[in-house]
This record gives structure tokens, C-alpha cells and sequence, in this order.
């Protein structure tokens, strides 16, 4: 059986496929039920255990791994795995088992922290920690509240990606939504000003979603242009700032009337890049 309790994709078509025709991976019919939502018993699994107490919890699923949640998760075959503390034990095997992915329209949203040098210089290392173990936590509750899959923490960044499956045809407005909620939870909303700043990009496109890797480094991850473009965007947003692609805004319904359009030049894109500026006083 395969992701709970689904059964195992078919065996690939024998047909040769012409020259400059992409051939399916072996399990792509699989993961694009999963992505696309098509196979409800994923999304409705993750729908409850997002709910049970606490955090920090399974990169795929969103079962706890903290709290009393993770007791629960022992008897259910969901805790820590220990290859791979990132996901619980059923997931990862499944990631093992059924390798592969598939491209679908999604959106993502990176926020990182703005000048996290200068602030590492004004406290202790110890203190440094507690500040990013604090943004960590903040995040990925928002990001999870949000329908998002925490793709991974690098150094003083964040990653979410929103697939249809769990934020359903407005995954582009769950990102923009997420974007705005984790600006105010950092308090740039606040008068005395963020306890930690950030800045955010929010982009929507096709994208291949999916498990990369070899076990033990097996990852559920996105990849493509669109991934590569959101990273720009959060690196080109100033403090407090959330630069959402005319894509992801369109996409998402996004009420511009009031919000500033910029062009920017993103490095490595050979054409400017069309995004409106939205912040917690938009």
C-alpha cells in the first residue's frame, strides 16, 4: 500500500515516447494525486494532525513531534524518524518507497532575516540562537496555519510551498496571506518596532514537487524557475516588506489599489520582474 494506505501507482506505460517528449517518472500519476489533491486521504490526514499539539512536527504530514501530540504519534507509526528527524518514520519511507514527483501549478513564499550579521553582532551567540529558534517556531506555525508545507530552514531563512492538495485552488492567496501574517507576528505592525525583521517574496508557477535525493538525505522539495525567482524576490524585499509577483497576485485576487508596483532586476533573470510591495500598513 502506498501513502496512507493508497495503493501503489501502475507500472509505467511501455509505449517509446518521441525524441523530445519528457518521460514519466514511475510514480508521477502517484504524487500528482498527492500534489493536486485528487487522493483526499493525504490532505484529510494532514487536516487533523495539524491540529494536534505541538511543534516542531513532520515536514510532510504535520504530525507533532513535541507535546502531548507526540505520544499519540508513537501509536500511530508517525514519530521522529531517526534517520531523518525532518519527517515521521511513515513518511519517510514512503518518500523511500515511492521516489519521484511531478510538476503542478503551486506558490511559495521565502522570508529571511534582514541584516542578521549586524544583529548577531548586538547579543550573544546564545542569544543569536534564541532570537532565530523564535523565528523558526513562529514560522512554521504560520506557514502550517496557512496550509503550507515548510520545505526547510536555511541559516535565517524560511521556506513554504503551497500546494493545491492542502490549500486547494487559492494556494497563491494562503502564500500572500501567510507573507502578511508572518510580517505582523515579527512585530512590524508593532510601534516599537519588529523583534526580529524580515522580508518576504511570494511567487506562483508550474514547479516540480516531489522527493529528491537518496536515503537517509531523501527530501520533499520544490524545484524549477518559479523556486529560484521566490528566493530573489525575498532578497530584493526590504525590512518589513512583502514583494508578491504579479503572477502569485493575480493568481491570489490580490487588492493592488493601494499597493506600490515595482520592475526589478532579479539577478540571474534576463527580463525585469513585475511585483507589488505589500506591508503590514498596506
Amino acid at each position: 500500500m502506498g501513502i496512507d494506505g493508497m495503493p501503489p501507482s501502475p507500472a509505467p506505460s511501455e509505449r517509446t515516447p518521441p525524441p523530445n517528449e519528457e518521460t514519466p517518472g514511475p510514480n508521477e500519476g502517484l504524487w500528482r494525486a498527492i500534489l493536486l489533491g485528487t487522493e483526499p486521504r493525504y490532505a484529510r490526514t494532514r487536516s487533523w494532525l495539524k491540529h494536534v499539539p505541538s511543534h516542531p512536527r513532520c515536514k510532510m504530514c504535520a504530525a507533532p513531534f513535541g507535546g502531548p501530540g507526540r505520544h499519540l504519534m508513537r501509536f500511530i507509526g508517525r514519530e521522529r524518524w531517526s534517520k531523518n528527524p525532518k519527517y515521521c518514520g511513515n513518511c519517510f519511507q514512503e518518500l523511500k518507497t515511492h521516489h519521484g514527483g511531478a510538476e503542478i501549478e503551486a506558490s511559495f513564499l521565502f522570508a529571511d532575516v534582514r541584516g542578521s550579521t549586524a544583529l548577531a553582532e548586538q547579543m550573544s551567540p546564545t542569544q543569536f540562537r534564541d532570537v532565530l529558534d523564535r523565528f523558526y517556531d513562529t514560522s512554521a506555525r504560520i506557514l502550517v496555519d496557512h496550509d503550507a508545507i515548510v520545505d526547510k530552514f536555511v541559516g535565517d531563512e524560511v521556506i513554504g510551498v503551497f500546494i493545491p492538495a492542502l490549500a486547494g485552488d487559492a494556494h497563491a492567496a494562503r502564500a500572500i496571506a501567510a507573507g502578511l501574517a508572518l510580517l505582523k507576528a515579527t512585530g512590524h505592525a508593532a510601534t516599537a518596532g519588529p523583534w526580529i525583521p524580515i522580508g518576504a517574496g511570494i511567487h506562483s508557477g508550474v514547479a516540480f514537487v516531489g522527493s529528491v535525493g537518496e536515503p537517509p538525505v531523501t527530501e520533499f522539495t520544490a524545484l524549477g524557475d518559479v523556486v529560484n525567482t521566490t528566493a530573489r524576490l525575498a532578497s530584493a524585499a526590504e525590512m518589513g516588506q512583502a514583494l508578491i509577483s504579479e503572477a502569485a497576485a493575480r493568481a491570489g485576487g490580490l487588492d493592488t489599489a493601494r499597493l506600490e508596483r515595482r520592475e526589478l532586476e532579479l539577478k540571474g533573470k534576463r527580463e525585469s520582474t513585475a511585483v507589488w510591495v505589500a506591508t503590514t500598513k498596506s
